[in-house]
């Protein structure tokens, strides 16, 4: 058994705008464990290969981008969201866009792309303990986790949350077309034939529709304290 097998890990999978990321890091914090944002790997992956001008379905392509992009996450001065540096540049900003949800969503249906980020994803396994977010952290990822979380809401409650976030931003969006964007993107992710997005049968589903941040983590929290 590797050392990292003991480390506890909080799997919290789940479609686009369910609330992971947020809940993620604010579970990490109240337990003091660190984080992994796995969308954001892939989100980094689709935006160098963007910046590279690459085509998003040439897999040997994407696989070499997978391969040599070099992918760092910092602790914000401000004590806000996570940043994401992808070849030395911040692209947190870029990477929270539908188009880099898209191009994330487009490559992580090929295989070796998945493979070539597995190794880097199984390495934020350290003490004292992790939480996972994705959506097959607790399939596919870290199938051994001691605690996983399957959240979900309605499309239209997800639409809604994203229409919040980018137009905060000052991003120019619809909820019509964010709503078809995100229904189009669950079908795309529950019919691909790698790491189709499903919960883990062992994990605890919490439909989010309606609720509080607070309460959602205080369920969440609950999974891990049982």
């Amino acid at each position: 058994m590797s050392p990292s097998a003991s480390v506890p890990v909080l799997t919290i999978d789940g479609p686009s705008g369910s609330g992971k990321g947020t809940i993620s890091r604010l579970v990490a914090e109240k337990l003091g464990w660190r984080l992994l944002d796995s969308g954001a790997l892939y989100r980094a992956v689709g935006y160098a290969a963007g910046a590279e001008g690459l085509d998003l379905s040439d897999a040997d392509a994407m696989t070499r981008c997978a391969q040599t992009t070099r992918i760092r996450f910092q602790a914000a001065a401000d004590g806000s969201d996570t940043r994401v540096l992808v070849n030395g540049h911040d692209a947190t900003d870029e990477l929270r866009t539908e188009t880099a949800g898209a191009a994330a969503s487009a490559i992580a249906s090929i295989p070796s792309v998945r493979q070539a980020l597995v190794d880097m994803q199984l390495a934020f396994r350290k003490a004292p303990g992790l939480v996972a977010d994705g959506r097959d952290m607790g399939t596919v990822i870290f199938p051994d986790a001691p605690h996983k979380v399957f959240l979900t809401a309605s499309a239209a409650e997800r639409a809604k949350r994203r229409y919040k976030q980018l137009k905060e931003k000052g991003l120019s969006v619809t909820l019509a077309v964010l709503q078809r964007e995100i229904e189009a993107r669950d079908a795309r992710d529950a019919s691909r034939t790698v790491a189709p997005l499903k919960p883990a049968a062992d994990a605890v589903l919490i439909d989010t529709t309606g609720m509080g941040i607070e309460d959602v983590v205080a369920k969440v929290l609950a999974v891990v304290q049982s």
